[in-house]
């Protein structure tokens, strides 16, 4: 079996092409290394995997058709896992065409790729985001949804719709997994817990939004690659006596939110250091909760997430600790 990531050199594609390299199998992993956040990290990340003779990189933005399909062809991958994206809900507001470019002509790309070479099962990142602000929670993956509240949630739900589309028509095994904040070490510089981390460390002002009482899923990194492994071996199958369409949506969540002002303070504690945290209006885009119902995920691979968000959390301030000292 041949494994394609896209998004290799990224947080969860990093992770992910590590994990899968450690059990023996061939990885073609593919990035723009863009600039959106440190160009050095993802170089890190990629160090790292070239020291599996398993692991081939190539430099490769995905809404370039012809040099996609060339790759595609050339590695011939049995499986894909599409995790490259235009990342970042604020960013969103300020650069949409960035995901446009991404998020849509990259995803359109990859599913036809995906169908010129009879992909054996298409695994995509989806994302909590595509919720919007539903009241209805645990957030299960088969609420009707239609009011994404950020451009970044709109293109994600965008792919599940062409998603399916591609799956009806072609038949091609494919499953969206809705990623809930997902954190550890290695993690990007734009999220939460990097930016707390920072900031208390850094003397900076921490800016808590909404008073601090968003609810987040948080999600560590381990318990999300542990899942994705064994969904790689889960494909959807198409059922000709129900035309039932060979796709599927997946929560990956930890199902257990908690506040964002509860998470500073075990980011504080592990630094043993108190922030300067300054209140901040709810910010445009951001959803006031997300919580993911995992009664899906469970019957399928009987998932259940491993670690808690104290030791998640520990784990990362000691690789912070370690990549970033002075």
């Amino acid at each position: 079996m041949k494994y394609l990531v896209t998004g290799a050199a990224g947080f969860i594609g990093f992770h992910l092409c590590q994990s899968l390299l450690q059990t023996g199998k061939s990885v073609r992993g593919i990035d723009d290394i863009n600039s959106y956040y440190d160009i050095k990290l993802k170089k890190e990340r990629l160090k790292n995997l070239n020291k599996s003779k398993k692991f081939k990189f190539k430099k490769l933005d995905i809404s370039n058709f012809n040099n996609l399909k060339k790759t595609f062809s050339l590695f011939k991958p049995d499986v894909v896992i599409h995790l490259a994206a235009q990342a970042g809900v604020r960013y969103s507001i300020k650069n949409p065409h960035a995901y446009t470019k991404s998020n849509l002509v990259g995803f359109a790309n990859i599913l036809e790729c995906s169908r010129l070479l009879n992909i054996k099962h298409l695994i995509f990142a989806s994302s909590s985001s595509v919720y919007g602000n539903t009241k209805n929670i645990p957030f299960k993956e088969d609420e009707n949804l239609n009011s994404p509240i950020s451009y970044y949630a709109a293109t994600k739900l965008s792919n599940e719709v062409m998603a399916y589309s591609y799956s009806h028509l072609y038949r091609i095994p494919i499953t969206g997994l809705r990623f809930f904040t997902v954190y550890g070490p290695w993690g990007r510089p734009d999220m939460a817990l990097s930016i707390f981390t920072e900031a208390i460390k850094n003397n900076k002002k921490l800016k808590i939004f909404n008073n601090g009482n968003m609810l987040r899923d948080f999600t560590y990194i381990d318990d999300v690659i542990n899942a994705v492994k064994k969904i790689i071996n889960k494909k959807p199958k198409y059922i000709k006596k129900n035309n039932s369409s060979s796709f599927r949506i997946l929560n990956i969540g930890n199902n257990k939110p908690i506040k964002l002002n509860s998470y500073v303070n075990l980011i504080e504690k592990q630094l043993q250091k108190k922030g300067n945290k300054v209140p901040y209006k709810m910010q445009k885009g951001d959803v006031k909760q997300t919580y993911a119902s995992l009664k899906k995920i469970k019957k399928l691979i009987k998932y259940s997430p491993k670690t808690s968000i104290s030791i998640g959390i520990r784990k990362f301030v000691t690789w912070h600790n370690e990549y970033y000292k002075k």
